[in-house]
């Protein structure tokens, strides 16, 4: 055991293929017995939120709570939107709005 397992989508995985990490993408039925062979294998599993999401809580909570493979879920690719009003709050701190 010394390798990371990434389960996700492809664009998530994609980037952890060029990073050298194993990366799979199981079909939306095929997550949990895809998540549960990675704990088999790998010393840290790495999720998508939207993987995480559709595993069952109460697996996913027992296999975070495992000393090993420490398991990560990652935030969702689209995350929050961004701030509009981020620039004008700076500046206003800043004491520089116009």
């Amino acid at each position: 055991m010394s390798r990371i397992v990434v389960v996700g989508d492809e664009a998530t995985c994609a980037g952890f293929r060029l990073a050298g990490a194993e990366a799979r993408t199981p079909a939306r039925g095929e997550i949990a017995a895809e998540f549960a062979r990675a704990l088999g294998v790998a010393e840290m599993v790495v999720l998508a939120r939207e993987t995480a999401d559709a595993l069952p809580p109460e697996a996913l909570r027992a296999a975070m709570l495992r000393e090993t493979p420490l398991v990560v879920v990652l935030p969702a690719l689209a995350g929050p939107q961004p701030d509009r009003a981020f620039e004008r709050r700076i500046r206003s701190v800043l004491g520089i709005e116009p």
